[in-house]
């Protein structure tokens, strides 16, 4: 797909320089104890290192499908053990308490949980020249499926970094640094980024076509590879069993994959704002968006479906040959907003994602 502009209204709200955020709507997990790698294992679909090293990953149900997305900070217990931290959306009633959930699968493994979100602050700082040391662009796997994994460089020693309490968010090219500070206490980089709203951090991952959390990975609906989990590091194809394995594995090697989350730009249909762009306008998500032929002939089949959004861009769950048919000018995508607007959606992909 060719590439194109984002409106000024768009592009003249991203931050210049180097920007770190709070995050929130996160909550953070301390799992820890002499077989907390082990339990981890078993449960997450990343592999869990040997030694205690900070990673992305993502709980699923039986199914297979995502209940979680999060990140797993390395960490130590009172009595200087290795344990983790996970950072994770619970601002959601449609998924089960991660807390409840992980303690189910203890039985008799040496492991303690506790909910530590009333000592962590999460962030998110990006923007920074030292990133570019590290966040380089990298190879791709790609599977007969369409699953893409990341293939990491042999010079990096570990992919998402090796200090406690930071991660380098390898999901996407430019995405910064995750961290979590002991509550109201400020990271290091706010001496030298500018302090922004969460709001900016959303639209910084939004343009990147980072899918996060709840509202863009929705709990026991979403496939891990239609949330580009796959392309962001967070399913190991060759590990050990794990919950929701057999279904993600089978996907990998016999099924094929024809969803994925990619930002959009979203214009009102007949190209007409009133006096001012109407960029502050948020669509309640999971709003459906439905391809019509430009040709003539019967609609498509399928719809995708909006995600997060704002200032006039958002995710979509888009098929790839919805994608494929506006980039060639055969289709449109349209939605109706409450107010019974409507309203076309342009899908672009993003720089960084990998091509064959």
């Amino acid at each position: 797909m060719a590439p194109f502009k984002l409106p000024p209204a768009v592009t003249n709200i991203l931050p210049r320089r180097p920007s770190i955020s709070r995050l929130t709507s996160k909550s953070v997990l301390s799992v820890s104890g002499s077989q907390a790698p082990e339990f981890l294992h078993g449960i997450l679909s990343s592999a869990v290192p040997t030694s205690t090293r900070p990673f992305f990953s993502a709980v699923l149900n039986a199914q297979g499908r995502v209940l979680y997305d999060l990140f797993v900070f390395s960490d130590h217990s009172i009595n200087g053990r290795p344990a983790y931290l996970l950072e994770y959306d619970s601002h959601s009633p449609n998924a089960p308490s991660l807390p409840d959930l992980l303690k189910r699968y203890v039985l008799r493994a040496k492991v303690k949980i506790r909910d530590v979100s009333e000592e962590y602050d999460s962030w998110a700082a990006w923007g920074s020249a030292r990133e570019m040391e590290w966040d380089t662009e990298r190879d791709w796997l790609f599977a007969e499926s369409h699953a893409i994994e990341p293939v990491w460089s042999p010079s990096d020693d570990w992919p998402w970094g090796s200090q406690e309490h930071v991660i380098r968010d390898r999901r996407a090219v430019g995405m910064g640094h995750r961290l979590l500070v002991k509550k109201g206490d400020k990271p290091p980089q706010a001496s030298d980024h500018d302090g922004v709203p969460q709001e900016a951090y959303d639209l910084h991952r939004i343009l990147r076509g980072v899918p996060e959390g709840h509202a863009d990975i929705i709990p026991d609906v979403s496939f891990p590879m239609d949330s580009n989990l796959d392309v962001m590091g967070a399913v190991d194809f060759r590990k050990g069993c794990y919950v929701g394995q057999e279904l993600t594995v089978r996907t990998y090697h016999k099924g094929v994959i024809r969803k994925r989350t990619i930002p959009v730009l979203i214009q009102p249909s007949d190209n007409k704002y009133d006096s001012q762009p109407k960029f502050s306008l948020l669509f309640g998500p999971d709003t459906d968006i439905k391809p019509s032929n430009t040709t003539g002939g019967p609609r498509p089949r399928g719809t995708g479906k909006l995600l997060s959004n704002l200032h006039g861009v958002g995710l979509a769950l888009l098929r790839a040959e919805q994608v494929e048919g506006v980039a060639s000018g055969n289709l449109e995508l349209n939605f109706t907003s409450e107010s019974g607007a409507s309203w076309t959606v342009r899908p672009w992909w993003p720089e960084w994602w990998p091509r064959r």
